[in-house]
């Protein structure tokens, strides 16, 4: 989108006369809400009248809560990013015309004598009251973690972490599970342990604060009822309608891969649970490893992940819970019309909804378990189109440039946004190591956390 010029136009046509110089100012603004931004842009263009209001910053704040969202806003507003007063037309700009991320490694922010969590991976990571929380996962020797951590991020987001490690009636050990926020609360489903025993256990945690205690984050087992998914781990999920959460697939008992898909409603007072499955066809293929988002309401994403064969996939599924039992789509697009398009086909990886209505697609690896370190952004708005013609044009993926730190590649790590989405914290994972130099690679878990910026610069 080019921005509008404010220089007077000479050979503008006149508003004088028309009856929509006539409307007022407010009811205006409302009727500009409704249009697509091109559209917005070429009504500016009309008058100095209409440009007045059309280029506003009011207008375009409104604009960028319907295109992003209240959160994101509300976050940006309060951020330092907005402390300079960048209007929020141009804002607007910066966000579409993404085209690179930069990293940071908070790890080494750190002093050594801080307590931190072990190197890990197959973990969860969230973001929630202003925190992020760690939980469980796998380390050396195939064994489970059962520690839950806690670090205050606030406002700060390149702040110095200090990780706490929390006991409050965990969760057993477990990797291979998965943990989403809804409101204020974490919810955790499944998993694996060090015996091969899957999980089919529900648990909510909620974090809170202490005069004395500081940070503190009690874990307890949700009712759910007699009905529950089968025991399963590296599954997918995430929530929707902010009450919901969605699970699909994973790997149960005998390493049989699952393309079932539940949800989970919780009451009120999240004391409560009820799981029903989703039955509809078409649906995804059986798979584990692959991601789950949510992109807006009821709907959500699916991408990636290993199949029934072990071959690893590059599948875009996009599920609609908004009507009925809810409905399955597979979104085709040709892997050779895409630049780079042949690294897309991954298992393990991260895959997030940032600022500017993208899924943010980080790490894992392929077929040969090759480990990447790439970041491709998919256009949501453009799957919202999509789902009629069942394809997606290759100019809706977009392959993003690394810029500072660069991490090694990375698979089954976990990452999650901050509330405004401009920011992604990335940590552990399995990765790629020499243990001598003169010694063929070897694989380790690793224990670092990264901060990827959004560059919103043009």
């Amino acid at each position: 989108m080019a921005e509008p010029s404010t220089s007077n136009r000479s050979n503008a046509p006149s508003s004088d006369g028309s009856p929509i110089s006539n409307l007022a100012p407010d009811h205006l603004f409302s009727i500009l809400l409704l249009l697509p931004v091109d559209s917005i842009v070429s009504f500016s263009m009309t008058c100095k009248k209409f440009r007045t209001l059309a280029c506003s910053d009011a207008l375009w704040e409104s604009i960028c809560r319907r295109e992003w969202g209240p959160t994101s806003v509300d976050a940006l507003k309060s951020s330092d990013y907005r402390e300079g007063g960048l209007p929020w037309m141009k804002m607007y700009n910066r966000v579409l015309h993404l085209e690179s991320v930069a990293w940071h490694n908070l790890s080494e922010m750190g002093g050594g004598e801080m307590l931190l969590p072990s190197p890990r991976a197959s973990h969860s990571l969230n973001f929630v009251s202003d925190c992020l929380v760690l939980f469980g996962g796998g380390c050396e020797g195939g064994r489970h973690l059962d520690d839950t951590w806690v670090a205050y991020i606030g406002k700060d987001f390149r702040r110095r972490l200090k990780w706490q490690r929390v006991n409050s009636g965990s969760p057993s050990g477990r990797f291979g599970h998965t943990c989403v926020v809804i409101g204020d609360f974490l919810v955790l489903f499944g998993g694996i342990n060090d015996l091969g025993n899957r999980q089919n256990d529900t648990w909510v945690g909620k974090v809170a604060w202490h005069e004395t205690l500081g940070i503190t984050l009690l874990w307890r087992l949700l009712d759910v009822g007699s009905v529950v998914p089968p025991a399963r781990g590296a599954h997918a999920a995430c929530c929707i309608d902010d009450r919901k959460m969605v699970v699909h697939g994973g790997i149960e008992l005998y390493g049989l891969r699952l393309g079932d898909t539940w949800v989970l409603e919780l009451s009120e007072n999240f004391c409560l649970g009820r799981w029903h499955e989703v039955v509809t066809h078409p649906s995804p293929p059986a798979c584990s490893g692959h991601s789950l988002t949510c992109i807006g309401g009821s709907r959500t994403v699916l991408f990636g992940g290993r199949g029934l064969g072990l071959e690893v996939l590059n599948d875009v599924w996009l599920l609609d819970l908004s009507e009925g039992n809810g409905t399955w789509v597979q979104l085709f697009y040709e892997l050779s019309d895409i630049p780079e398009g042949v690294c897309l086909p991954r298992v393990g990886h991260s895959a997030n909804l940032v600022l500017g209505g993208r899924l943010l697609i980080h790490g894992g690896e392929d077929s040969y378990r090759h480990r990447k370190n790439d970041l491709w952004v998919l256009d949501i708005k453009a799957i919202a189109s999509s789902v009629r013609f069942q394809s997606i044009q290759a100019n809706s993926w977009k392959r993003l440039n690394s810029k500072g730190y660069k991490p090694n590649g990375r698979s089954f790590h976990r990452a999650c946004a901050d509330h405004s989405g401009r920011y992604l914290y990335i940590y552990g994972g399995m990765v790629d190591g020499l243990i001598q130099p003169a010694e063929s690679p070897s694989l380790r878990f690793d224990g670092e956390l990264f901060l990827a910026e959004l560059m919103l610069q043009l």
